[in-house]
């Protein structure tokens, strides 16, 4: 599948900021604290133009984070569908070609002068949009490893990506199964 470098960007950041929630990367808490750690996402992923950050953005990021979940745990194209319309008409699309900061012709899809949580629904509505229109929703995938429950968009040719860090979690349940059959092997 080719995805181009925006599209890319949006996912990782839809990806990042479903994982700052409890159940994601913080199992035990909510990695969007702050307005502090909101600008560090926002940081994080360069994203321009939002202006300062304020308690308001918070609460608007964290709801957007739950629709996106939504999206991502949902049962098929059409419900998927019915929420990536509702999210990226709330959010005002506006299709517009813009260079700025040095990278080349590129579309962003939120308004000028668009909050925070208005740029991420409107772009990374569009780039989930772009996976379901290429029949890809299957890409969007939770983690397989027990206890994980990670987002991550499978990428690979084949589909096969099971887990959110082949190095992490990918790894501790090939070595958790090896032992096993390591133990069985020596009764």
């Amino acid at each position: 599948m080719l995805i181009n470098h925006d599209t890319r960007c949006a996912l990782d950041a839809v990806v990042d900021l479903l994982n700052t929630g409890p159940g994601g990367a913080e199992p035990a808490g909510d990695a969007l604290a702050d307005v502090a750690a909101l600008g560090a996402f926002v940081e994080r992923h360069a994203i321009s133009g939002v202006g300062e950050l304020g308690q308001d953005d918070l609460v608007a990021v964290r709801a957007l984070r739950e629709r996106f979940a939504r999206i991502f745990d949902t049962g098929g194209a059409s419900e998927a569908a019915e929420l990536l319309n509702a999210l990226v008409a709330e959010a005002g699309t506006t299709p517009r070609l813009t260079d700025h900061d040095g990278y080349d012709w590129h579309v962003h899809y939120f308004a000028p002068g668009a909050s925070l949580a208005e740029h991420l629904a409107a772009d990374g509505g569009m780039a989930l949009a772009f996976l379901l229109v290429a029949g890809e929703l299957e890409r969007l995938r939770r983690c397989g490893a027990p206890g994980c429950g990670r987002a991550f968009v499978d990428l690979s040719r084949n589909r096969s990506r099971r887990y959110c860090d082949g190095r992490t979690c990918g790894n501790r349940l090939h070595v958790a199964a090896y032992r096993a059959r390591r133990r069985g092997a020596g009764d």
